[in-house]
Formats: C-alpha cells, sequence, structure tokens
C-alpha cells in the first residue's frame, strides 16, 4: 500500500492506494480507502504536513499489515465510490461458461490438430483460437460467425485474432474437415475406450433460405417439409452415443448412397473394422446390408412389417408363436392383460433376395396402448372435421387425421356425383393390426434376441444428437454461400456437439440437455475494479458436478485475477 494525494484549488486530499497489474497487463493502482483532507488531518495529526504524511504513511503500513492477513483467509477488501461513473467501453461482464466445454477441447487435444494445420500452411492467425472461440460461441449462444465472434469477445479470454482471420480460417476447416475428424477419433481415446464395436448411423437435411439450387445445395425432400435447396447429412455415432464422423452430400441425392464413402473413412482413416452397423429401414437396403456383413462388420436394421411380403406379414401379425423376452417363456399375445408392461418376440429365418437373415418381431402392450391412444384422438379429429365440413384437399402429412376419411365419387349406378366425405373404419381397424409391432432384420443368426434389441433400442440417440444439432446448436440458418465454408460450418456444430456429448457423459447423464446448455450459457462473472471476479450464477448440484468432471472451481464468492488465471491454465489441462 502507497500514499497519494490529490490537490484542488482550496484543499489537499490523502488516500492509502493499492497497486496491481490490471487487464492489458499494465501496472496501476486504486484508492482503497481515503484519510481525509490536510485540513482536517492537521489538527489531530499536525502541526505540520510533513507530520500528517509520517501518520498517513503509518496508515498505510498498517493496512498492508492488515491486507496481508486478510490474504491470509481470502478476505478481499474492496471500496466503491458512489459518486464515481464508469469508463467508457468498461467491460463489467464476462462469459464464463466456456471454460467447460474447453477442457474436453483440450483434452481431445484440438490445439495439437490446429498445430498440425499451421505448420502445413505457415499462416500467421491463431487457428486454435478460432476454431475454439466458434465450438465455445456455438455451445453458448450459436449464431452467425460474425455474432460469434463478438460472443468470444465477452469470454474471460479475449480473441487473439481478427474478424478477417476467422472467415480466412473456415477456408482451412473446410479442406481439411477429413483430417479434423480423424484427429480427434484418434485422439477421443485418451478420454477412455471408444465402444465402436456398434456404429449406428442415420441422415438428416437442412434447407437454405434461397430458390435457387447452388452447389451442394439441390431441391430434395426436406426433413422439415420446406420448398427450399437442402443439404443432407449422413453421420456415424458409437454405442455410447458419441459421434464419430460426418459427411455432407448434395440435397438431390439418395441417401442410401451416402454411406459407402463415409463407412470407407471410418474402415481406412479411423481403423474400424470390426462392428455391428445399426440403422432404420430407410438405410437398410439389400446393397448397403451386403457392404456390412463383409469382413469382420454384421449389421441390425429395423424393417417395416407393412412392406413384409404377403406370407411374412401374415406370420408377423399372428399373435401366436411368441416369447417373453425377460425368460423366453411361450406366450399367446390375445391372452396377456390389458395393463401388461412386457416385451414379447418371436423370429425365423429371413432371405428375402441372396442374404441368409434373421427377422425378429417385437409386441410391446404398453407401445400399443400408446399408439392406440394417439390414433383414438385423430379419430376424434377426423370426426370433426366430417361434421364441420372442414376437410383439406392435400394431404401431405401420414399421420394427419384427414387420412381416415374417406370418399366416394360416383352413385351405384356409376354415374358422376358428388363427392362424399365418410369415416373410414377399414383403414383405422388396418392401422391398429400394427399396434405395439416392430421388426428388425440382422445377419447375428446365434445371438441372443436380448441383445440384439438393446443395440436396436438405441437408435434414439443419433436422432437425439441431430435434434441438439438443430436445435440447440441452430446449425440453420447457415450465413456462408461458399460449398467449402458451409462445410467448415458443419464441422464446428459437429465437433460442438461431440464435446457436448462428452461433457454429458462425464456428468452420468444425470442432467438433461436443456439443463446443462442453460446453465453454461448464464455462468457470468462480473469484474470487480479490475481487482477479481464475483461469480453471476446459481451454485446448485449441476455447477458442482461440473466443476468435478472438470477439475478446478468457479463458485467462490470472490476470484482474484490470479485464482482466475489458474482456472483458465486447469480447463487447459495445464497447472
Amino acid at each position: 500500500m502507497k500514499i497519494t494525494t490529490s490537490k484542488s484549488k482550496n484543499s489537499e486530499s490523502f488516500y492509502i492506494a493499492k497497486s496491481y497489474i490490471n487487464n492489458k497487463g499494465k501496472s496501476t493502482s486504486v484508492n482503497v480507502r481515503k484519510l481525509g483532507t490536510l485540513k482536517e488531518l492537521l489538527i489531530e495529526h499536525g502541526p505540520t504536513r510533513d507530520d500528517v504524511m509520517r501518520w498517513a504513511k503509518e496508515e498505510a503500513r498498517l493496512e498492508t499489515l492488515k491486507y496481508k492477513k486478510e490474504q491470509q483467509t481470502k478476505a478481499v477488501p474492496i471500496t466503491f465510490h458512489s459518486n464515481q461513473k464508469l469508463d467508457y467501453s468498461q467491460q463489467v461482464l464476462y462469459r464464463g461458461g466456456y471454460l467447460f466445454p474447453q477442457s474436453f477441447y483440450y483434452r481431445l487435444q484440438l490445439d495439437k490438430t490446429c498445430r498440425k494445420l499451421r505448420d502445413k500452411y505457415k499462416f500467421k492467425y491463431d487457428i486454435n483460437s478460432i476454431l475454439s472461440d466458434l465450438i465455445y460461441a456455438r455451445i453458448l449462444e450459436p449464431d452467425s460467425k460474425h455474432s460469434s465472434y463478438k460472443t468470444a469477445s465477452e469470454f474471460l479470454e479475449k480473441p487473439s485474432y481478427q474478424l478477417h482471420d476467422l472467415y480466412r480460417s473456415l477456408d482451412v476447416l473446410g479442406n481439411e474437415c477429413d483430417f479434423i475428424q480423424s484427429e480427434v477419433y484418434k485422439n477421443s481415446h485418451l478420454l477412455g475406450k471408444r465402444n465402436d464395436k456398434i456404429l449406428y448411423y442415420d441422415c438428416t437435411n437442412y434447407y437454405f433460405e434461397i430458390e435457387q439450387e447452388d452447389g451442394d445445395k439441390k431441391y430434395g425432400k426436406s426433413k422439415e417439409h420446406r420448398p427450399n435447396p437442402i443439404i443432407q447429412m449422413g453421420m456415424f455415432m458409437d454405442g455410447d452415443g458419441i459421434p464419430l464422423a460426418f459427411s455432407l452430400f448434395p440435397g438431390n441425392a439418395n441417401e442410401q448412397t451416402s454411406l459407402k464413402p463415409l463407412e470407407t473413412k471410418v474402415l481406412q482413416d479411423f481403423g474400424c473394422t470390426k462392428f455391428i452397423y445399426c440403422s432404420d429401414a430407410g438405410l437398410g437396403s439389400e446393397a448397403i446390408k451386403r457392404i456390412n456383413h463383409a469382413g469382420e462388420r454384421a449389421f441390425i436394421v429395423t424393417q417395416s412389417i407393412k412392406k413384409l411380403n404377403k406370407d411374412d406379414k401374415k406370420w408377423a401379425l399372428d399373435k401366436n408363436g411368441f416369447r417373453r423376452v425377460s425368460d423366453d417363456a411361450p406366450v399367446d399375445l390375445s391372452e396377456i392383460p390389458d395393463d401388461d408392461n412386457g416385451l414379447y418376440y418371436k423370429d425365423e429365418p429371413y432371405t428375402p433376395h441372396a442374404l441368409h437373415q434373421r427377422l425378429i418381431i417385437t409386441y410391446s402392450p404398453k407401445y400399443a396402448r400408446y399408439q392406440k391412444s394417439i390414433r383414438d384422438a385423430q379419430v376424434e379429429r377426423a370426426e370433426k372435421m366430417l361434421s364441420t365440413g372442414t376437410i383439406k384437399k392435400e394431404r401431405r402429412n401420414p399421420n394427419d387425421p384427414a387420412r381416415f376419411i374417406g370418399k366416394v365419387a360416383a352413385t351405384e349406378d356409376g354415374e358422376t356425383a358428388k363427392i362424399h366425405n365418410y369415416l373410414n373404419t377399414e383403414k383405422i381397424e388396418q392401422e391398429a393390426l400394427y399396434d405395439g409391432m416392430y421388426a428388425v432384420t440382422t445377419d447375428l443368426l446365434d445371438d441372443d434376441v436380448k441383445d440384439i434389441l438393446k443395440v436396436s433400442e438405441g437408435r434414439w440417440e443419433i436422432e437425439e444428437c441431430f435434434r441438439i444439432m438443430k436445435t440447440d446448436f441452430e446449425t440453420r440458418p447457415v450465413f456462408l454461400q461458399d460449398d467449402i465454408r458451409i462445410k467448415a460450418h458443419f464441422l464446428i456444430c459437429f465437433l460442438a456437439l461431440v464435446i457436448y456429448r462428452y461433457l454429458e457423459r462425464d456428468l452420468e447423464n444425470a442432467f438433461s440437455c436443456e439443463t446443462i446448455l442453460n446453465k453454461l450459457r448464464t455462468m457470468n462473472f462480473a469484474d470487480i475494479q479490475e481487482q477479481g471476479f464475483i461469480p453471476l450464477y446459481t451454485r446448485d448440484k449441476l455447477t458442482d458436478a461440473l466443476h468435478t468432471v472438470c477439475g478446478f472451481e468457479t463458485d467462490y464468492k470472490f476470484i482474484t485475477k490470479r485464482q482466475m488465471k489458474n482456472i483458465q491454465k486447469k480447463s487447459k489441462g495445464r497447472e
């Protein structure tokens, strides 16, 4: 501590000031206590100014001892002045939620991957800082790249690059998309053994708010039923729900053609040669099955019962021949109680073409009740449409209640007549036959049914991955036009998903995605007179768990500048 004075026209004031290093690395000071004016102090500590100064220096010495003692007990005295205004452009609020995904970014050694790119391309900007900031911003505040740069400027660690560097880096990230994915997979083993003996595959697409096709943005069947050009994405996920690899392909391409190139990359670049391929029926053609019947690979693919041939469909819908999955006891489905919650199956050899397979039919009374309740509500709406006369002419949605409305457009003599609408009870009864029914085909001819069904049930997680990307990380709209930069955008979203899923896994799936992301997005800090930070979030079980899995703590009542720098180092795996 030291003594500073401030002179005005009619008086001189004495202060005790504390020196410190500010955010820009420069030495400065702040007044921590006002001792009084010279006129006031002369009365008690005079008679001369030198006497007052000697007394003031002794007060500073005592204040220093008090500060050191408080430091030992972690008490930090800070003086606020109600008559002092903030400086222009002074930043007070800082985002700190990025520290937690940052921990996994560095565990995946993406910084080393970026170093390899820097050495290859010899550019001057910090691509590691750019890539990491874009990933953190996608998790905390998904928006355009320009807005992501602004978001990164609110982090505890400022960007070490300019906005134009960010846009230049997108070309490198897009061109090196496959290399970065293979590096992430290789380094992911540092976080534990990958469950890559089971690989789930699925596709989705993203529409662009444009009218004309451009590059890979082609007209195709949009998942959102939008009449806009789309880009399609295929993705592999491992058995623990961690994304493995992705690829993009034109919107007008058949999604079944997307599998072979990406699977070849997984086989060659990732070294995954022994796994069970699992997907839905749309990505389970005979050709795809043959691909995954080769080598040490196998497949488990869902099968539409409605698309089975006449004999197989009749066998599948027959209530006889089922067994209880839990104990393999034979069961007649017509005899089980209405409130039963068991799961039942039957299987038979299945060779629709040349490939010998196994067809497994399952029945869940609980799921049957759910489907019936949904259909009953739809039938009720269809009846209301009939009574009010509000029937749509175009019905594209397969779950539209209007599908239960039939029409007759001829008299009994075959003459042209006014269209008559009616409730199609035959269609309702036909749909009811499939309630609770589910089917899979597999080339695992000798494996236990329980194990096969368990693998198949895991398909929901890849759908959850796509939901997180689309809804929580707002993968679209894409504020880019060039195909390479669009690929870089999807790479950033993919890496954000990988990092988030690892964080979610280490939290032992105890919290919902919405809860985790909301917490990360509100973990902000207030800069207190450049002395340190005060957390502005609510401590709870989730914050405790985040600190445990990441190895640092930010929930102290006050965090000094030095403590915060140590936290930042720990989040990067550096002590």
